[in-house]
């Protein structure tokens, strides 16, 4: 099964042997979340735009990175980011990030699916960071249920409601962690990264020497 879903938020020029090995990892990867500039930028980027072409060529899902700012941010403006990331990196799906989990906010987030599908998102993640209400899994392809720490991750709980779900519906995304750390879940990213840039790192057996 392909696994891992890689935040990779550091830029192909800063960080090439990376990206390669990101590239190279192509038969293990679920997808890529694709952040240029904390969602696609203001203009497009050459060098995010060539890394993006070359994941699709080895078959790997680009998902391009959508702040959301937990349904504060303008529908408006997370639709136009949605829109940027394919028509300049060609994004064939969508991580809407900062996602609310509770069950006021569904009627807004299922729209937003929808507007991610009519803008050709063939897979929309929404990383919640915690378990999310149930209603979430009807229009999301993909949960993220956790985010955080290694330390935090290890005393986490999970709901008996995913059980009715096939596992690769549900994503971790851990930092912090030590080298041999596995996830839990059936998709998911563990890096040592930590402090505000974790996902500027890749997992152990990704990450290049330097």
């Amino acid at each position: 099964m392909k696994s891992l879903l890689v935040p990779f938020y550091e830029h192909p020029a800063d960080r090439p042997d990376a990206w390669d090995a990101v590239v190279a990892a192509a038969s293990r990867l679920y997808g890529v979340v694709l952040n240029p500039a904390d969602g696609p930028g203001t203009a497009p980027d050459p060098g995010f735009a060539a890394v993006a072409g070359r994941l699709r060529r080895a078959g790997v899902r680009v998902l391009g990175y959508t702040d959301t700012d937990y349904g504060r941010r303008p529908h408006a403006d997370v639709v136009r980011d949605l829109l940027r990331h394919r028509d300049w990196y060609g994004a064939d799906g969508a991580f809407l990030d900062q996602v609310c989990s509770g069950a006021g906010t569904l009627a807004h987030y299922r729209r937003l699916a929808e507007e991610a599908r009519s803008a050709g998102a063939a897979t929309v993640a929404l990383n919640h960071g915690v378990h999310p209400d149930p209603g979430y899994a009807e229009f999301a392809d993909l949960l993220v249920t956790f985010e955080g720490p290694w330390d935090a991750y290890r005393a986490a709980g999970i709901p008996s409601w995913t059980a009715a779900h096939p596992p690769e519906r549900f994503c971790h995304l851990v930092y912090a962690a030590p080298p041999g750390a596995r996830a839990g879940a059936a998709v998911h990213c563990v890096v040592p990264g930590t402090g505000a840039h974790p996902w500027g790192t890749l997992p152990h057996n990704l990450e290049p020497a330097r």
